[in-house]
C-alpha cells in the first residue's frame, strides 16, 4: 500500500474527504515549489499533484499553460522535477502524484521514467493524453514499482468506458467535472454529479473530482458525491499573483486558501 492508498484509507476511516492540490513544478522556480509543497501539506492537503511543465499542455487552460511556460522559461526539466520530488520527499510525507503528458515519458523511456519517479518518492502517475487502450505497458511499469496509475472519466464517458477506466485505475480515479480544459468555473454541471454516481456504482477505488473547482463552496458541494476533490488553476493563479510580491507571501496565501478548502470539506462530511 503506497502513500496514496494509505491516505484514502485514513480518510475513509475518519469519514473525511480528500483534498488534492495541483501545482506546476518550477513556477516560478523549483526552489519555490520545494517550499510550497510542504506548506500545502501542513495546511491540510492530503495529496499533492506535482505537474511536470510541458510546452503543449492540451488538457490545461490558460492559467496552467502560462504556469508551464514560466516554469520552462525558468529552466524546469524532467530530470529537474524528479530531483525536486526527491528533495520534497525529504521534507514531507505527503503523497505525490506526478502529472505529466506522455511525450516526456516516451522520450525519457517508460521504464526509466517510472523507476526514477518511484526512486524520487512519487506515489502515482497521471498522464491525461495517454489513451487507456495504449497504456498497458506504462500501467505494468507502474504496477511493478507500486505507483498508482490514475485513470480519467468524464461526463461524456459511456458506462462501458467508466467500467474499463475503473478496472485499470490504481490510487484513485480522476473524474473530470466539465468538458474542455482546466480552469476556474462559476458553476459545475449536473452531468458531473451523475458521472460520479456512475463511477461509484461500479468500483470501490476512490474517486476524486477535478477541473473547475475553485472555491470552498464548490469544494463542499462536490465532496458530497466523491471521495476527494482536486483544485489546480485557482491555486496556480493565486501563487502567480502573490509571488509578484514575494515567495513568502505566495506560500502564506496558498496555505490560507488550502485551509479554507479543508474547512469546507470537513464541514460537508
Amino acid at each position: 500500500m503506497n502513500r496514496i492508498d494509505k491516505a484514502f484509507a485514513r480518510l475513509k476511516e475518519q469519514g473525511r474527504k480528500g483534498l488534492i492540490l495541483y501545482t506546476c513544478a518550477g513556477d516560478p522556480s523549483l526552489g519555490f515549489t520545494e517550499e510550497l509543497v510542504p506548506a500545502l501539506a501542513a495546511a491540510g492537503a492530503d495529496i499533492v499533484e506535482l505537474g511536470l511543465p510541458f510546452s503543449d499542455p492540451l488538457a490545461d487552460g490558460p492559467v496552467i499553460q502560462a504556469a508551464s511556460q514560466r516554469a520552462l522559461s525558468a529552466g524546469a526539466s524532467t530530470k529537474g522535477v524528479l530531483a525536486l520530488a526527491r528533495r520534497i520527499r525529504q521534507k514531507t510525507d505527503v503523497p505525490l502524484a506526478l502529472m505529466t503528458y506522455y511525450n516526456p515519458v516516451l522520450r525519457y523511456g517508460e521504464a526509466d521514467f517510472v523507476r526514477d519517479a518511484h526512486a524520487a518518492g512519487c506515489d502515482g502517475l497521471i498522464v491525461p493524453d495517454l489513451p487507456l487502450e495504449e497504456s498497458d505497458a506504462l500501467r505494468t511499469e507502474c504496477s511493478s514499482r507500486g505507483l498508482g496509475f490514475i485513470t480519467f472519466v468524464a461526463p461524456t464517458s459511456t458506462p462501458e468506458r467508466i467500467r474499463r477506466a475503473a478496472a485499470c485505475a490504481t490510487g484513485f480515479i480522476y473524474g473530470v467535472t466539465v468538458t474542455g480544459v482546466t480552469g476556474m468555473r462559476e458553476a459545475l454541471p449536473e452531468e458531473a454529479l451523475h458521472m460520479a454516481a456512475a463511477v461509484k456504482a461500479v468500483t470501490t477505488t476512490p474517486l476524486a473530482l477535478g477541473f473547475g473547482i475553485s472555491t470552498p463552496g464548490q469544494a463542499g458541494t462536490v465532496a458530497a458525491v466523491a471521495d476527494g476533490i482536486i483544485v489546480g488553476s485557482a491555486l496556480v493563479d493565486l501563487v502567480a499573483r502573490e509571488s509578484q510580491a514575494s515567495a513568502a507571501a505566495a506560500v502564506q496565501a496558498a496555505g490560507q486558501f488550502v485551509r479554507s478548502l479543508r474547512q469546507a470539506l470537513d464541514s460537508a462530511k
